[in-house]
């Protein structure tokens, strides 16, 4: 009989392990499943009145810089001033 309470004990043991790395993996999908809801948005920096960098964020994470001279650089700026005119014709 003991022989069973000790398999029946590293049974325990096991599926308790086994649960651990689940409900990590629950929590990075409810993360993921936040984040995702969040948009993505750029925001350009600017020095001496020059657009220096463009930040991608997802709420307040930051998520890459972005050169305005690379064609995606290029792309969403030129996207940016075509949704606003007044502020490019002002400028």
């Amino acid at each position: 009989m003991p022989e069973n309470e000790t398999a029946s004990a590293d049974a325990a043991e096991a599926s308790s392990v086994s649960a651990e790395p689940q409900a990590d993996t629950e929590a990075l999908a409810t993360t993921e499943a936040q984040a995702s809801t969040e948009d993505i948005t750029y925001h350009a920096v600017e020095k001496d009145g020059q657009v220096a960098a463009i930040w991608e964020m997802q709420g307040r994470k930051h998520l890459r810089t972005i050169d305005p001279r690379s064609r995606l650089g290029q792309e969403i700026l030129r996207l940016y001033t075509a949704d606003h005119p007044e502020e490019a014709a002002s400028v």
